[in-house]
C-alpha cells in the first residue's frame, strides 16, 4: 500500500481563508494582519484586549529521546489538537517555527506529518512571515554596532579580547564556527576572533520567545551582556544604544502567527529556539494568548523530555506563570526497539523482547515528568508495521508505572485516529489533578541547580566542572544573577552527554565544558559534552533534493 508524502498531503489541503480561522477564535478581521491568504499575525491591540479572559487548560506534548526511527512529536501535537476539536472541544495548537538550516540539512520540516499537519507547509518551512530574518537582522545590527563602537574610539573601554557577542546566520555552516574578523588593515577595524551560531541559538531568539510585550522585549534586549572591560565589568547592549533599533526590527516578529491544521483548526506557529542548545519552546506570547482564546492549548517542547520539557517547566512556565494540566509523552514501538538494541535496518520484524528492553527510556521520562507534579498520559504514535503484541508490551509497561498508554493513529487518519487520545487527555486536564512546581527554587546556588537537573532528570552521579567554571558561576551570583534558571545544552539522543548511550543509563558524570550568561533572556546556558551551537550539514544534505518542478511547485521538502 502506497502512502502519500507529507508535501503531497499538504498540497491537497482544502485551506480556508485565514479570516475564517480567526472567526473560530473570535478575532475580528481588522486585528489580523494577513501575509497572503493563509497566514496572519494577530495584532498587539487585540492581544491586550483579551488579557481579562479566563485561561484554558495547557497540555504539553513531549517525547522519549529521539532516535533515527522518528517519534512524531509535532505530528502528535497537531493530531491531538485536531482530535480535541473533533470531540467538541475548543482547542488550539502552539508549535515552533522551523529553522532553515536543518531543513536543508537532515532534520526536515517542523509542521507535523501525514494527516496531522499544519499548513501552509512550504511557507512554514522556508521564509514564513520573516520572523527569523528579523531576529537575524537584529542580532547582526548589535554585532555591527559593537565593532563600530570599538572602531570609533571605544568610549566604553571594551576589552576586544572579551567581546562575547558572536554573530548568527540561519544556516548549517560549520566553516563559520570560529572566524577572525576585521582583517584587511586600519579602515576595517581591530582584528579579533569571533564566530557564528545558528539563528535559533541566538539570545535574541530566546528573548523574543520569553518576552511578554514590546516594553519587556526592549528591556531584555538592553540587559544582554555583549562584552567585558579589562576589569571584567560587563558592557550591556543598552550601553551600545542598540536596544531601541533592535526592538524596531522585531516589532512585527513579536506578534504570533496564525495558521491552520489540515482540518482547518487554528494554530499559532511562533518562535523557535533549539531545544538542545536553547530552551526549545514556542513563544510565551503565542502560548499565553492561545490560553485566552481557547479552552485547551496543545503545545510541544523540543526533543526528549529531558531537554525540552525540563526547560519548558523550569524556564518558560517559571518565567511566564504558566502551569500544564497534563503532559503527553510520545513514544513509538520502533523507538522502543531501537532503545532495546535493534538497528534501524532491522526494525520491521516483530520483536516484543526488544520493545520491553527499550521501555526503561520511556519509564524514566514518565517518572521525571511526574516529578513536576503533573499527570502523564503516554501517546503511542502508531506506525503501520507495529504489531498488536508490541503495542501491548508498551501499554503493560506504562500501566505498571501508574500511567496509561493510548494508541493514536493521527498520522494515518487525522483527528479520527486521535479521538481516544483526545478524550483521555481532556478528562485528565479537566480533573485538575496537576500540582505543578519547578524542580528547583530560584534562590538555589547556580551549581546546585545544574546538579539538580543532572541528578534528578538525567540520573547522573555527578557534574564534572573545573574550578574556572565554578568560579565563573560564583561571580555571576555575586553580580546578582544567582536567581536565574539553568538552560542545559547537551545532546538530545541520550540522558548522558554521549549520543550513543541509549536506554536509561546509570553510572555516569555530566561534564560541563562552558557556561554562558544570557542576562537578557534570563538564564545561564550550561554547555555539556560536544554539543554544537552551529550545526554542520551531513554528507548528503537534503538541499540536494530540494527543487522546483515543472509546475513551479517545491519538491523535496520533508
Amino acid at each position: 500500500m502506497g502512502y502519500k508524502s507529507d508535501i503531497e498531503i499538504a498540497r491537497e489541503a482544502k485551506k480556508k481563508p485565514i479570516q475564517e480561522i480567526g472567526d473560530k477564535l473570535g478575532i475580528p478581521h481588522e486585528h489580523l494582519l494577513p501575509y497572503g491568504h493563509d497566514k496572519a499575525k494577530v495584532s498587539q491591540d487585540y492581544i491586550n484586549s483579551v488579557q481579562g479572559n479566563k485561561d484554558g487548560k495547557l497540555i504539553l506534548v513531549t517525547a522519549i529521546n529521539p532516535t533515527p526511527a522518528g517519534e512524531g512529536k509535532t505530528t502528535t501535537t497537531v493530531g491531538l489538537g485536531d482530535g480535541l476539536n473533533r470531540i467538541g472541544k475548543k482547542a488550539m495548537v502552539c508549535i515552533r517555527e522551523a529553522s532553515l538550516g536543518p531543513n536543508f540539512g537532515m532534520k526536515g520540516g517542523a509542521a507535523g506529518g501525514g494527516y496531522a499537519q499544519v499548513v501552509p507547509m512550504e511557507d512554514m518551512n522556508l521564509h514564513f512571515t520573516g520572523d527569523f530574518h528579523a531576529i537575524t537582522s537584529a542580532h547582526s545590527l548589535l554585532a555591527a554596532m559593537i565593532d563600530n563602537h570599538i572602531y570609533w574610539g571605544n568610549e566604553l573601554e571594551i576589552d576586544i579580547r572579551r567581546v562575547v557577542w558572536r554573530r548568527v546566520v540561519d544556516m548549517n555552516d560549520r566553516a563559520l564556527r570560529q572566524i577572525t574578523a576585521s582583517l584587511g588593515g586600519v579602515s576595517n577595524g581591530f582584528p579579533r576572533e569571533t564566530g557564528y551560531d545558528i539563528t535559533v541559538a541566538s539570545e535574541v531568539m530566546a528573548i523574543l520567545c520569553l518576552a511578554t510585550d514590546l516594553k519587556d522585549l526592549q528591556r531584555r534586549l538592553g540587559d544582554m551582556i555583549v562584552a567585558y572591560r579589562r576589569d571584567k565589568s560587563p558592557v550591556f547592549a543598552r550601553d551600545i544604544k542598540a536596544d531601541g533599533a533592535m526592538t524596531v526590527l522585531l516589532k512585527d516578529a513579536m506578534q504570533p502567527n496564525l495558521v491552520q491544521t489540515l482540518e482547518n483548526n487554528p494554530a499559532f506557529v511562533h518562535g523557535g529556539p533549539f531545544a538542545n542548545i536553547a530552551h526549545g519552546c514556542n513563544s510565551v506570547m503565542a502560548t499565553s494568548t492561545a490560553l485566552k482564546l481557547s479552552d485547551y492549548v496543545v503545545t510541544e517542547a523540543g526533543f526528549g523530555a529531558d531537554l525540552g520539557a525540563e526547560k519548558f517547566m523550569n524556564i518558560k512556565c517559571r518565567k511566564a506563570g504558566l502551569a500544564p494540566s497534563v503532559i503527553v509523552v510520545v513514544a513509538t514501538v520502533r523507538a522502543m526497539k531501537m532503545n532495546g538494541g535493534v538497528a534501524k535496518a532491522d526494525l520491521g520484524p516483530e520483536n516484543v523482547e526488544a520493545v520491553r528492553k527499550g521501555c526503561p527510556n520511556l519509564g524514566r521520562h514518565i517518572e521525571n515528568m511526574k516529578g513536576f507534579g503533573v499527570p502523564v498520559v503516554v501517546a503511542i504514535n502508531h506506525f503501520v508495521h507495529d504489531t498488536d503484541a508490541e503495542v501491548e508490551a508498551v501499554k503493560a509497561y506504562v500501566r505498571e508505572l501508574g500511567s496509561e498508554a493510548i494508541v493514536s493513529r493521527h498520522w494515518e487518519l487525522g483527528s479520527e485516529g486521535a479521538v481516544d487520545l483526545a478524550t483521555r487527555v481532556a478528562e485528565v486536564a479537566d480533573g485538575d489533578s496537576a500540582n505543578f512546581s519547578p524542580i528547583y527554587p530560584d534562590d538555589m546556588p547556580l551549581f546546585e541547580k545544574i546538579e539538580t537537573i543532572a541528578k534528578r532528570i538525567y540520573r547522573a552521579d555527578e557534574v564534572l566542572a573545573d574550578q574556572k567554571i565554578r568560579t565563573q558561576l560564583k561571580e555571576w551570583e555575586a553580580g546578582g544573577y544567582g536567581n536565574l534558571p539553568i538552560c542545559m545544552a547537551k545532546t538530545q539522543y541520550s540522558f548522558t552527554t554521549d549520543p550513543t548511550r541509549r536506554g536509561a543509563p546509570t553510572g555516569f558524570g555530566v561534564p560541563v565544558r562552558e557556561v554562558r550568561l544570557s542576562a537578557g533572556a534570563g538564564f545561564v546556558v550550561v554547555i555539556c559534552g560536544e554539543v554544537m551551537t552551529m550545526p554542520g550539514l551531513p554528507s548528503v544534505p537534503s538541499a540536494e533534493n530540494i527543487r522546483l518542478n515543472d509546475a513551479g511547485e517545491i519538491e523535496g521538502l520533508s
